[in-house]
């Protein structure tokens, strides 16, 4: 599943840096929207993807018992979308006032 995974994340990043370096102002909002959903997903692929456990430690003992998931990658993502989301809103208005004044 991580193969599979890698593969797709390597396929984001290359289409976005396809529409990145275009002139076309629509196609290079979407090359952006296209690298944040890269990079969220190569973070989550770092984190594992298998089900694991919550990182919950039993009474009496002092570590987890069993492998346990880590709430790092998680948090990373729910803070990188809330990101890369206000910053797609400012480069849509961006091109809009770019339009307006350049009419093109």
């Amino acid at each position: 599943m991580e193969v599979a995974l890698c593969f797709v994340v390597a396929a984001l990043f290359s289409v976005a840096l396809y529409l990145l370096l275009s002139k076309h102002i629509i196609r290079m909002l979407l090359g952006v929207v296209l690298l944040g959903n890269a990079v969220n997903l190569l973070i989550f692929t770092n984190g594992r993807i298998g089900p694991i456990a919550p990182p919950i430690i039993p009474d009496g003992a002092e570590v987890p018992l069993e492998a346990v998931a880590n709430p790092l990658p998680q948090a990373l993502i729910l803070t990188a979308i809330v990101i890369s989301f206000s910053f797609f809103a400012f480069l849509l208005v961006l091109a809009y006032r770019a339009y307006q004044d350049l009419q093109t």
